[in-house]
This record gives structure tokens, C-alpha cells and sequence, in this order.
């Protein structure tokens, strides 16, 4: 029996489509073991989305072939098809499969048998055209279940539509039954994920169904607690959606949506669908209906263009606004986005003092957050995350907590009373004797 390891960077969408492939390998007899068990076969599925994809990469292939030597190590995922020949020159690679190839690299690598060079195989990314039904199953508290693929927007900064393709959806029927099939195993949580997830339904480039169906199907779906949207363009996170998941059971309080600049100017030069406006009227509708929901923003720093003026305007609209957390991003060039070409490019130096600001902001945003939660009850999972004596989950609207470890709360989801914030940013718990789950 053959050992196969993977690794996986970037995205929970990648994770997805990675613990699907691992399922192949299995299916057809593998034995699928640690990076660091001397596997014979590496599988490394990369990201593009980082300006250090490159050095990721060979630090990943370095570390495989010092743990075995004689592996064949195959390279997928976003970076394998934007890059495969610069990838196919690093030491140690045996083989780059691209988007369309990467499911199939079982059939197509023929026995994982080394060639004199490296195997390239990454089609232009018109043919990855299809979708692939993926989700996770390495993690029994939650898994994540791709319910959309690619994206048809044309944001002047981002790669993955030449990385991922046209946008494309699974079916709703097919999702409930993976839903379905999901709830008969111990996971407890569904994320949905995608490229952009709420352009749920397109097939064959015609809109069947939408995200709002989907969702409304799901939450009939027995024997999982929590549904979480991973992420949702705020043009397409309608009042419809907002009010279903203040009405929902099963749908958590608990928004990601992108925003990447807080200046009007720089989202015009970004190409993205709406102006900050909009972006305030969302948080706001989210707020009205539910008071205790987690909203997390995604922002870029140093954009070309961006002067300190416009990156105050940001700092100042997102300190404004009633959210919960930042995942901040340091603009970096991409070959082949329109934004490489754009004038006024911002020094590095600046970049990273905005990104600190942001970051900063950010720190204060969550806790205020958490703070303002203190002494209300709500609803963990717990998660088999233990340290020190301490195990950790989250609540319902995202707030990540720490109670003393007990082997019988794990995978379990338990009312707790948030007693107080710790050194390390959780927050720690005054149990409520009532298990909602057995």
C-alpha cells in the first residue's frame, strides 16, 4: 500500500478540494498518512493569492524531499495554473496539474512513477468548466462543502479568475444531499465556500437557481446544527438573505463581507460592484435584525492610487462602522491584472505602516466586540483543540472561547455564560449546565 501525504495552502475552498481528493487516493487503496511519515507521494495544492506563493512553494518541496527523498511530489491548485512552467523548474517537482487536470491527476499521472522531466499538464483555464462536487471530512467538528467554483467579476487586483475560471455552481439538490450525507457522519457545522459564493446557481453560464433558495433548503436539513456563509459580496448579500438568517435556526450570525476599500475612488479603480454606501447599508441591515452578529471585513492597503488621504478615508469609514473584525491585506502586483498597469504605486514602506494601522483597528474592533457580549449566554461548539489544559470553540456569532478542558465537551455544543477576555484574546466561560446535543 502506497503513502500519500498533501498539504494545503490558502483557502477553506482549497481545503475542501483537497480532502476530496485525499477521499480518491483512499478509494483506490492509498494509505493516506502525515507530511512528516515518509509518504511516497506528496501532493501540495498551492494558493495564488499571496505575494510569497512562489517561496511557499519551494519551501514545501524542499521539505518533502528531505523527508523522502525518493517521493514524487505533484503540484495543484491556483498558483500550479497560473504559473506551471516556473513551478516545473523547482528542484524536486515531479509533476503540475492545473485547474482542469487536478481532480483527475490519479488517471492522468499514470502510477506516480518520476520521468526524466517534470509532467506538466495545466490546460487554459477556459476548460475548467466544470464543477466538482468537494468538501472536507478531516475535522469532525465542521466541514467546509464547496457549493460554487471561479468568478465572472473582473476586479483589477485578483488572479483567480485567470487561477479558477468563469463562475459555476453545483446543484441545489446535490448540495442538500451532500448536506445530508455530511450530517450522518460527527460534524456538527457546515461552512459554505466558494470563489464567490453568493453568485450561487450559475450552470453552463445560465443562472438556474439562487443563493437565497439554497440556503432556504439547507436550513430544513436534518442532524446539522449550524450553517455558516463563509464569505458574501456585499452587492450580492441582499435584505432577503439578512432576513432569513435573522429568522434561521440553523444559519449562524455571522457575516464575512469583502469590502476593500473604504474610498469610492479606489473601488472605482478596483472595478468592484458597489461604492461605500451600499457597504453602510448592509452593516446597517445586519445590525437592525441582529444586534449580536459577528461581521468580519476584508480590506486591502496600498492599492495603486491610494493616497495617505484616501487610506484615512478607509480608516476612518471602517472605524465608523459597527463591525467585528479585519482580515487586512497588503496590495501586492500581479502579473496579468489590470492593476500592475495602473500609475501611483504606493512605496512598501507605507503599505505596511497602513496595514499596521488596520491591524490595530482591527484588535480594537474585536474586542469591543467580544466585550460587549460579557455576561450574555450563547451557544458554543467545542472544538478538539486543546492547550495547556484549555479547550477552545466558538459561539454561534463567531466569538472564540476557552473553558477548562473535558474530553466529554468536545464535538459538543453547550450553553455558556462569556465571563471575562484573557491574555490571549479568547474569552473565557461560566458553563450553563444545559448539553443541547447528544
Amino acid at each position: 500500500m502506497r503513502k500519500v501525504a498533501f498539504y494545503t495552502l490558502g483557502c477553506k475552498l482549497n481545503y475542501s478540494e483537497t480532502s476530496t481528493i485525499s477521499r480518491q487516493f483512499e478509494q483506490k487503496g492509498y494509505q493516506k498518512v502525515e507530511f512528516s511519515e515518509q509518504p511516497d507521494i506528496f501532493i501540495i495544492n498551492t494558493c495564488s493569492v499571496t505575494e510569497n506563493a512562489d517561496k511557499k512553494c519551494r519551501k514545501i518541496v524542499r521539505e518533502a524531499k528531505a523527508i523522502s527523498p525518493k517521493s514524487y511530489v505533484a503540484i495543484i491548485g491556483c498558483y500550479a495554473q497560473l504559473k506551471p512552467r516556473e513551478i516545473s523548474e523547482i528542484a524536486g517537482v515531479d509533476a503540475v496539474l492545473g485547474a482542469a487536470e487536478k481532480f483527475r491527476l490519479l488517471d492522468l499521472l499514470d502510477g506516480f512513477v518520476p520521468a526524466d522531466k517534470p509532467v506538466v499538464l495545466a490546460s487554459p483555464i477556459e476548460r475548467a468548466s466544470t464543477f466538482t462536487t468537494s468538501y472536507s471530512l478531516h475535522d469532525r467538528t465542521r466541514t467546509f462543502l464547496k457549493v460554487q467554483d471561479g468568478c465572472d467579476y473582473s476586479c483589477t487586483f485578483c488572479t483567480i479568475p485567470l487561477a479558477r475560471g468563469s463562475s459555476r455552481s453545483d446543484s441545489l439538490a446535490n448540495i442538500v444531499a451532500n448536506a445530508r450525507a455530511i450530517a450522518q457522519t460527527e460534524v456538527k457545522e457546515i461552512v459554505l465556500t466558494g470563489v464567490n459564493t453568493g453568485d450561487f446557481g450559475l450552470q453552463q453560464g445560465v443562472r438556474k437557481e439562487r443563493f437565497i433558495e439554497l440556503i432556504q433548503a439547507l436550513d430544513k436539513v436534518e442532524g446539522i446544527e449550524r450553517f455558516r456563509i463563509s464569505s458574501i459580496e456585499p452587492n450580492l448579500l441582499t435584505n432577503e438573505i439578512i432576513d432569513f438568517v435573522s429568522e434561521s435556526q440553523r444559519f449562524v450570525p455571522h457575516f464575512h463581507v469583502p469590502l476593500q476599500s473604504g474610498s469610492d475612488k479606489i473601488l472605482k479603480l478596483m472595478r468592484r460592484r458597489y461604492l461605500r454606501q451600499l457597504y453602510a447599508d448592509r452593516v446597517h441591515s445586519i445590525r437592525e435584525q441582529m444586534p449580536h452578529a459577528c461581521i468580519g471585513v476584508d480590506v486591502i492597503v496600498g492599492f495603486p492610487g491610494e493616497t495617505n488621504e484616501d487610506f484615512l478615508e478607509t480608516y476612518e469609514f471602517l472605524n465608523g462602522l459597527d463591525i467585528s473584525y479585519l482580515h487586512v491585506f497588503t496590495y501586492s502586483e500581479r502579473a496579468n491584472t489590470a492593476a500592475a498597469h495602473l500609475p501611483g504605486a504606493v512605496a512598501m514602506k507605507a503599505r505596511h505602516e497602513r496595514s499596521a494601522m488596520l491591524h490595530s483597528l482591527s484588535d480594537k474592533k474585536r474586542r469591543a466586540f467580544y466585550e460587549r457580549h460579557l455576561g450574555s449566554v450563547r451557544t458554543v461548539l467545542f472544538e478538539n483543540d486543546v492547550d495547556n489544559g484549555w479547550m477552545h470553540g466558538f459561539t454561534e456569532n463567531y466569538i472564540r472561547v476557552c473553558a477548562k478542558y473535558d474530553p466529554v465537551l468536545i464535538n459538543e455544543t453547550k450553553k455558556v455564560e462569556l465571563a471575562d477576555i484573557t491574555a490571549s484574546g479568547t474569552v473565557a466561560v461560566r458553563e450553563v449546565t444545559e448539553v443541547l446535543t447528544h
